[in-house]
């Protein structure tokens, strides 16, 4: 027996050292790290450092060195998926102006009928619960707002960084209109995300790899927005409000994919929630989180789908009993007969006072591109510390501008119905989780507060006039000039109109005040 097991010994020793697999790995240890890897910026022991990741004064500079064989995958990948690249010259500019007016969604400004599911009340007319203009269901039941339900496949990339240097990190091309758009208009300044170790199989000497306690990290590029500000700015004004939502932070971007570095241009890195927004922003991470899109995302009558409810945690439960509760509870009959009942239900289930907050934000600094309009862009997420869903926004690229619907021109306003008239009674109950709050005197009562309070605090107009133009100053270098962004690698229409962006974003702001001034006002004397 004992020569047998020395022989197995043997034999085992011998193919560990044929496939080079250090002896700590086969012992269940970690595989040795590559060279310069440091706990504190590669590991997952250390908290996220949000100075060094997020700064709110730098702009960070990153290089991401993809093989040629790895891009060419991802150039045929995303032709089979979108065309052939560059096949719209312009696509990406399409509408002249929304901020920067480029946004011309697919079919047209809406549907004719409600989402699927949505049943009006007893004896009302179905067509006045058709959606507001602008509304399109992304992709049907839970697929991509293009009607795309498969995501740009995954390669391995290498990231320097600060002098340090990060292996087999995951890195896809993400988004809806925004990829779509620049890809058919020759542009490839793309968004994408990147994941430390979603390779950590493949390569389990990064295992648990981080980034500075980050696993994954999105970058926006920008798109539709000649400031490339507001995608900061917004995140920056729902968190201080109250509202949960990501860091974001300012990053040049070269990538060398086989031809020497280029730079891609300035992107801002956008925290990502089912990483570390629910380990830091909420009691405890182990809840659901949900990432709703589609029709069941109105919360409109029977409208509910699994496929609308994308489960970014607990993906193999198929547990929906949170989600299902909400659709129960809004649509109750109390809502009319009692409602303090309705109420009192409403919020053993639902963080009322959350959302209330995230729409007076969301109704003042305007935003177009959300629950409302769109039946996307927002997160849901269960915190087993009080069992409630809370509202948690995402990708603002498309707020603080006057316009967007209708022509999608720059400065105009949408002559459609609109969440971002202030007291909302445009608002129709297609959109349940709007029209049943603000009906109701209590729920409505507070969110006049909560306008009365932004528009004091986190979005007064002296306070954002500072912040647009050192933001603006901040990141110039990096979008013109000598520095700037290229051709095929920039959205900007023209240098001239990221220069007046600061313009049109101060603008914004003390025309917002006034109207909320009047509001408030109005409220006052009923």
């Amino acid at each position: 027996m004992k020569q047998r097991l020395l022989a197995l010994a043997a034999s085992i020793l011998l193919v560990m050292v044929a496939t080079q697999t250090p002896l700590s790995l086969a012992q269940g240890d970690t595989a040795a790290r590559p060279e310069g890897w440091r706990e504190d910026s590669h590991g997952s022991e250390g908290d996220p450092d949000y100075a060094v990741v997020f700064p709110t004064d730098a702009v960070n500079t990153i290089t991401i060195t993809i093989s040629p064989d790895n891009w060419q995958a991802i150039l045929d990948d995303m032709t089979e998926l979108y065309g052939e690249f560059g096949s719209r010259p312009g696509a990406d500019r399409i509408g002249g102006g929304f901020p920067g007016g480029r946004l011309q969604p697919p079919g047209g400004n809406g549907f004719a009928q409600p989402p699927e599911g949505f049943e009006p009340p007893e004896g009302a007319d179905p067509g006045q619960f058709a959606p507001p203009g602008g509304f399109r269901p992304p992709g049907g039941a839970g697929g991509g707002i293009l009607g795309i339900d498969q995501n740009p496949i995954w390669v391995t990339a290498t990231i320097e960084f600060n002098g340090q240097v990060w292996t087999n990190v995951g890195f896809r091309l993400k988004g809806n209109s925004s990829l779509m758009s620049s890809w058919s208009g020759g542009v490839y300044k793309l968004p994408f995300k990147l994941d430390f170790d979603q390779f950590e199989d493949d390569y389990p000497e990064i295992e648990n790899q981080r980034f500075f306690g980050f696993q994954k990290l999105s970058f926006s590029s920008n798109w539709s927005d000649d400031s490339l500000l507001r995608e900061r700015v917004t995140a920056d004004i729902f968190r201080e409000a109250g509202v949960p939502a990501s860091h974001t932070a300012f990053y040049a971007v070269t990538i060398d994919h086989g031809s020497g570095p280029t730079y891609f241009g300035l992107y801002t890195a956008v925290e990502v929630v089912d990483d570390t927004v629910i380990e830091t922003q909420f009691s405890d991470d182990d809840g659901n989180l949900y990432k709703p899109e589609g029709s069941g995302a109105t919360f409109a009558l029977r409208a509910f789908s699994e496929e609308s409810f994308d489960k970014e945690t607990n993906e193999d439960e198929a547990d929906y009993s949170d989600i299902l509760a909400l659709f129960e509870t809004l649509h109750a009959e109390t809502r009319s007969s009692d409602p303090a009942s309705w109420r009192t239900q409403l919020e053993t289930v639902f963080d009322v006072d959350g959302f209330l907050r995230w729409l007076a934000v969301n109704t003042v600094v305007q935003n177009w591109d959300t629950y409302g309009r769109m039946a996307h862009n927002y997160y849901l997420y269960n915190d087993p510390a009080d069992g409630l869903l809370t509202w948690i926004p995402w990708d603002n690229n498309m707020a603080l501008s006057e316009g967007f619907g209708g022509g999608f021109g720059r400065g105009r306003q949408s002559d459609s119905p609109s969440t971002n008239s202030l007291d909302l009674s445009a608002v129709d109950a297609s959109w349940p989780l709007i029209r049943f709050l603000m009906d109701d005197p209590v729920y409505q009562g507070r969110y006049v507060e909560d306008v009365e309070e932004i528009i004091q605090g986190a979005f007064e107009p002296a306070r954002m006039e500072a912040t647009y133009r050192a933001l603006h100053d901040l990141v110039a270098p990096y979008v013109v000039g000598e520095d700037g962004e290229i051709a095929e690698h920039t959205l900007l229409s023209s240098p001239q109109a990221f220069e007046s962006s600061v313009a049109e974003l101060i603008a914004h702001v003390n025309a917002r005040h006034d109207l909320v001034l009047d509001y408030l006002a109005s409220q006052a004397s009923q």
